[in-house]
């Protein structure tokens, strides 16, 4: 797709662990449906053998007012794709732009700058990541402190857990997890928001109860198995965000950041020579 289409389905996607087993049936037609056909209220309940009022209780704790509402949306967003069954090289590329329209619809610009404001605001920011994940917080910390922010990445399990101390009123704390699962990350945020920190989590689960634990919930988008890099790397819908926010916090105060990253790429340049 050579568009950015703003699909609902990233949403059904973030939002599917906090689906009960009715509404997974619902996300799961509409996910992996490929056709055009009637999404009438009647045709899909007798086709999924759900009632008229688990639609309705779906659509809504998908944001939306009603059914009515959602298969608008649904509908306008709807392009019906031609499978690749060609070349692996055509299938990964393909891939890459799917999750490059997905990033797309899930974010959310008002967040990305009120996140570029804090960064600038909280005196000490660390950047929280396990495996894949590690990777992008330790990319975080190289691209942003060429900016001049005080970051650091922490990847290692048990120096994650040690870092808590380290947090306060004046710390700012990201972490980064494909899954939101990753009991050290989430730990850590919730130490850390414990100890009146402000906490951002970076993820593609847009599960409730992650809430509790963060001011911000950035929602990467996602592909089956990206988690586990089955073809496509999982650090890639991150660095996506990561690039988006970059671009924001250097905004900020361009002049200044722009000669920071000048005198530091300068440095690394002299010390090749």
């Amino acid at each position: 797709m050579s568009k950015h289409d703003k699909s609902i389905i990233p949403l059904l996607e973030s939002l599917y662990s906090n689906f009960t087993s009715t509404e997974t049936i619902i996300a799961d037609f509409f996910i992996h449906n490929n056709n055009k056909q009637d999404f009438s209220a009647q045709n899909v309940s007798d086709k999924l053998f759900v009632s008229k009022a688990s639609l309705s209780r779906f659509a809504k704790k998908c944001g939306f007012k009603g059914y009515r509402e959602f298969i608008y949306m649904y509908e306008q967003s709807f392009n019906e794709e031609v499978k690749n069954v060609g070349k692996l090289k055509k299938n990964v590329l393909n891939t890459y732009q799917q999750l490059l329209d997905r990033s797309y619809t899930l974010t959310d610009e008002a967040q990305i700058e009120r996140i570029a404001d804090m960064l600038v605001k909280y005196k000490k920011v660390y950047v929280y990541g396990i495996g894949s994940s590690g990777i992008v917080a330790m990319e975080f910390k190289i691209r942003f402190m060429r900016l001049g922010l005080n970051v650091e990445s922490v990847v290692d399990a048990h120096i994650i857990q040690m870092n808590s101390v380290l947090t306060d009123e004046d710390t700012l704390v990201i972490g980064f997890t494909v899954s939101g699962k990753t009991k050290i990350i989430l730990n850590g945020l919730k130490a850390a928001k414990e100890r009146k920190a402000k906490t951002i989590i970076i993820t593609s689960n847009n599960d409730f109860k992650l809430h509790e634990l963060c001011d911000e919930m950035v929602l990467i988008a996602v592909t089956k198995n990206l988690a586990i890099g089955n073809v496509i790397s999982p650090q890639f819908p991150m660095l996506v965000v990561v690039d988006i926010l970059y671009s924001h916090f250097l905004n900020s105060n361009y002049n200044e950041k722009s000669s920071l990253l000048n005198d530091t790429l300068s440095s690394i340049e002299f010390d090749l020579e």
